[in-house]
């Protein structure tokens, strides 16, 4: 079971790692089955984020009768119109896009983004008219995906892209100031560091989805939402692999 990835060695890592690509073999207890990243039962055990707050997706520890708002967006509403997030920022979730961001290992990304595009289709199933018109990767200082080698949100929003059929773009926001990590900071301080980090390049078409790889506080989102809606856009989504607990 997935459990087993907390007992992985050193050496068993460095195999998986080697056989990430290859089909037959799951990536997080190794055992064989028939596909490539997750069997179904460790597909099964991912923590589901079904219990949350139908704006912001944050995890709720109750399970009310319909989605309902949490006490930050009841407070401080955001510019964004809803949170798309299936998965809890939990393990083993943390632990595979830790590895997906930090290490290189693209391939154990590829079970999650497969789980939010199954998210995202539903959702545009039951709302077609809430389907946006491009996909925004959170841009990263050029400076940083230098030193990472790659923007994970590009990643998820191109393998988005060719699952649902939205076109995504790299150029109407742009990051222009790099400032310090995220993580680490409450809400409040990671507004005060985001503050004018990004520039709208061009005028946004109405629908648009800003694609992540985690929403934690949110303060990301708010603010590439509102400097789009200020420019233009009229529907603002966000798209992301997990939502932390807070």
């Amino acid at each position: 079971m997935i459990k087993r990835l907390k007992l992985l060695s050193t050496q068993f890592i460095s195999k998986v790692n080697r056989t990430l690509s290859l089909p037959g073999q799951c990536i997080a207890c190794c055992a064989s089955f028939q596909g490539r990243g997750l069997c179904s039962r460790c597909l099964d055990a991912l923590p589901y984020n079904w219990q949350r707050c139908r704006q912001c997706a944050l995890p709720l520890a109750f399970a009310p009768a319909k989605l309902v708002l949490c006490g930050e967006c009841l407070k401080h509403p955001p510019a964004f119109d809803r949170v798309i997030t299936p998965l809890r920022y939990q393990f083993p979730v943390n632990r595979l896009i830790s590895r997906y961001k930090y290490s290189h290992q693209r391939a154990l990304g590829r079970p999650l983004i497969n789980v939010l595009a199954h998210e995202v289709s539903g959702h545009l199933i039951r709302s077609p008219t809430l389907r946006p018109d491009i996909l925004v990767p959170s841009p990263m200082h050029p400076a940083k995906q230098r030193k990472r080698g790659f923007n994970q949100a590009e990643d998820i929003a191109e393998h988005l892209s060719l699952s649902i059929g939205v076109p995504w773009s790299v150029t109407l926001v742009k990051r222009q100031r790099a400032g310090p990590a995220q993580s680490g900071l409450n809400r409040q301080q990671r507004l005060a560091n985001l503050r004018e980090a990004f520039e709208v390049t061009g005028r946004p078409p109405p629908r648009i989805a800003i694609i992540d790889d985690v929403v934690t506080t949110g303060a990301t989102a708010r603010v590439l939402a509102e400097l789009l809606k200020t420019a233009g856009a009229l529907e603002v989504e966000v798209w992301a692999l997990a939502r932390t607990p807070g």
